[in-house]
């Protein structure tokens, strides 16, 4: 059966300060450990009014802490904005709290602005030292050996298992060469979604972590008791996205009626571009639209966005995706 997890985007809404937004996601890690989802994971973002999860592996902790068995991690952490040494401290660190219960994502993308990558005090250029970078990152988190000059202290011997995050050839490539697990971002970037599958699966070579391909596919799913309520609660993502093309950067957006009277024709093409991979409606409906999607894909894993602005009405869309996809444990 394709196990179902949670990417949690950690919003600021309207009604809710920063605060507000960490508590319900740890809130949300919470009732995911009880409908049965395999794990819970956030990603960096920075100078984002609307997303709290910057620093990530502190908010990680924050879920962690609130959860008992739920797997608890990075999707991803932005390698490029970070030394290797300080993430495996940081994700060792992690491991040793809560063991057996931490993952470690990773992507090549900054996760900001070019002005906000200058705050970070790192170069655009990074990015071209991704592989290198999630190399010496994979060895600072494996036991140390004699005379190593050098260890991650608590990272080293911690093991944490490593992730590929891509919307593109590139991760796919890498995350084969390397043997590692793939997550696609088709939550947003859905383009390449098959053909990516296809390289990282033709491609990969067995190792120590992985010994053979292991694929997860990023969806969008809103789910409510009727297709009417959840195409309303659609409108606050629909929103977010339209406000990516317009400047509009801001908070997390109650639903509206009409989604035609907020964007302009430009923006709406540009939206349901990047939200192709998106399952909007009543348990039947998100059933099939989810059954649909494991079959073209063949995906291990779906790992599922359900961006809905009140967060009881958040916690029960993901509620009804475990009834209808049975998952619940």
């Amino acid at each position: 059966m394709t196990a179902l997890s949670i990417l949690d985007l950690v919003r600021v809404t309207e009604d809710t300060d920063a605060r507000g937004a960490l508590d319900n996601a740890r809130d949300l890690g919470a009732h995911a450990e009880k409908y049965g989802y395999r794990r819970i994971w956030v990603a960096e973002h920075h100078n984002f009014p609307g997303i709290a999860s910057a620093a990530t592996s502190l908010v990680i902790q924050h879920i962690a802490a609130g959860t008992q068995k739920i797997r608890v991690g990075a999707g991803g952490i932005m390698l490029p904005n970070h030394a290797p040494y300080v993430i495996a401290e940081q994700f060792g660190t992690l491991a040793q709290l809560f063991p057996g219960r931490i993952d470690l994502g990773l992507g090549r993308a900054p996760g900001t602005d070019q002005n906000t990558l200058r705050a970070l005090r790192r170069s655009p250029e990074s990015a071209e030292h991704f592989p290198q970078d999630v190399l010496e990152l994979q060895a600072f988190l494996a036991p140390a050996v004699p005379n190593q000059a050098i260890i991650a202290v608590p990272g080293a011997g911690t093991k944490v298992p490593l992730w590929i995050l891509g919307s593109s050839q590139f991760g796919a490539m890498l995350a084969a060469e390397f043997g590692l697990p793939y997550s696609f971002a088709s939550h947003f970037a859905p383009d390449l979604l098959m053909t990516a599958l296809e390289l990282y699966r033709s491609r990969f070579k067995p190792s120590e972590q992985q010994d053979r391909p292991y694929a997860m596919v990023g969806v969008n799913v809103i789910a409510a008791e009727t297709d009417a309520e959840a195409r309303r609660l659609h409108t606050t993502q629909q929103m977010s996205f339209a406000d990516i093309f317009s400047g509009r950067r801001g908070l997390s957006k109650p639903p509206i009626d009409d989604i035609e009277t907020y964007w302009t024709p430009f923006e709406k093409a540009q939206a349901q571009r990047m939200l192709a991979r998106t399952v909007v409606g009543a348990p039947a409906t998100v059933k099939a639209g989810l059954d649909a999607l494991i079959a073209e894909t063949g995906a291990d894993e779906l790992i599922i966005v359900s961006d809905v602005y009140a967060h009881d009405k958040r916690l029960r869309s993901f509620e009804l995706i475990a009834d209808v996809m049975d998952i619940k444990s």
